[in-house]
């Protein structure tokens, strides 16, 4: 499984890169808006400048030739970017026509099987189901996981799923489990993948041991100079 990190935050994104596990970045506008008075292209190259693969960067337009503008200035930024374009009808088309230039794409705001699957047919490098916000509305969006999964296979669909909203470390295993492709997530869960107790308390444990051991041959050093 690839990890993504789902940000906009430069120093998130060195210390995720610093890690040796970080595959690629997810952004858009919003996430740059949470990073103050940023301009969004130079971001996004900033950006690709750190991560040596995938940096998703989203278009605002709703129109097929909005989106397609918008879609030619952000692939001309660096060759690592793809463009994410929301699954609605003019969204399918521009997935096509980027599809035919040449222009990878990543297909967002998908909530069921069947978007996914059009997605796919129009030829979407990635497909980003929102697990949590699913979850939200009292819905396992893991589900939506498995069955995009088993759509994809049954076709043998190139298009890779990125599982997106991802809110805590049981999402990120759920979704590996289903054979997602990639997980893209907050920096602070992440690193939380790392986190149990065991491993702090064995470790606390290690390192007592070791105090304890050295404090043994000081004093038997201090023994044997007497």
């Amino acid at each position: 499984m690839k990890f993504f990190v789902d940000t906009a935050n430069l120093e998130e994104i060195r210390e995720a890169n610093d890690m040796g596990v970080l595959d690629g970045v997810t952004t858009n506008p919003s996430l740059v808006k949470a990073e103050g008075n940023v301009d969004f292209h130079e971001r996004v190259l900033k950006i690709c400048e750190v991560v040596q693969g995938d940096v998703s960067a989203e278009v605002t337009a709703t129109d097929f030739d909005g989106m397609m503008e918008e879609a030619h200035t952000l692939a001309q930024i660096h060759d690592n970017v793809v463009v994410k374009i929301p699954l609605i009808k003019e969204g399918i088309k521009a997935l096509r026509a980027l599809d035919d230039e040449g222009i990878r794409t990543n297909c967002t705001l998908c909530f069921s099987p069947t978007q996914a699957l059009v997605a796919a047919k129009a030829g979407a490098d990635y497909i980003s189901p929102f697990i949590g916000r699913i979850d939200d509305i009292s819905s396992d969006g893991m589900t939506l996981i498995e069955e995009i999964v088993q759509i994809y296979d049954n076709y043998d669909f190139e298009t890779e799923v990125l599982a997106a909203s991802i809110r805590h470390p049981t999402h990120v295993k759920r979704a590996a489990l289903a054979g997602a492709d990639v997980a893209t997530m907050p920096f602070e869960t992440m690193v939380k993948l790392l986190d149990h107790p065991l491993t702090d308390r064995g470790l606390e444990r290690f390192l007592e041991d070791w105090e304890e051991y050295q404090e043994a041959k000081e004093e038997e050093a201090a023994t044997a100079a007497v």
